[in-house]
């Protein structure tokens, strides 16, 4: 049986060694609608030098632009790491559906590494979540960016 998230996060790993290349943390990010890919990105912090250059923030404002609507009530968003706190507030405003992620981000996670941001019930919406989707290829991409820099 074939994975439905497998093709959208091999996507999203394309725009994390992209970011590599460019030599930021590699984490890439598509969002996806009606089964089409809508926007894709990759970290930018650095080359921005915008602390907001986030792969997600990045393609939410990408997807905002391709619908015309600040609310992505029928998106999926697909990461290769698990999303920070400033992302998942993002994530959350967007009225994203759901949210599919690779591997945890045991310093800075908020999907329950060390915050749980999306458990809240005090959020006026819910936002769908799966994780470890091709996590050990993310995370052989993050382990390869820190190595380099030690």
């Amino acid at each position: 049986m074939m994975d439905y998230d497998l093709p959208y996060m091999g996507e999203a790993l394309i725009e994390a060694d992209r970011a590599l290349d460019r030599e930021e943390v590699p984490i890439g990010c598509v969002i996806v609608r009606e089964g089409q890919i809508i926007a894709r990105a990759g970290n930018r912090t650095r080359m921005d030098q915008d602390p907001s250059a986030h792969a997600e923030i990045s393609a939410l404002r990408q997807a905002a632009q391709v619908i015309g609507n600040h609310r992505l009530t029928d998106c999926q968003l697909y990461v290769t790491v698990e999303p920070c706190v400033m992302c998942v507030g993002a994530i959350i405003h967007a009225r994203i559906a759901r949210l599919v992620y690779g591997a945890c981000e045991p310093d800075t996670g908020a999907c329950g590494s060390v915050f749980d941001l999306l458990e809240s019930p005090r959020h006026n919406h819910e936002v769908l979540v799966r994780d470890g989707v091709m996590a050990e290829e993310a995370s052989a991409l993050m382990r390869q960016f820190f190595s380099e820099r030690r």
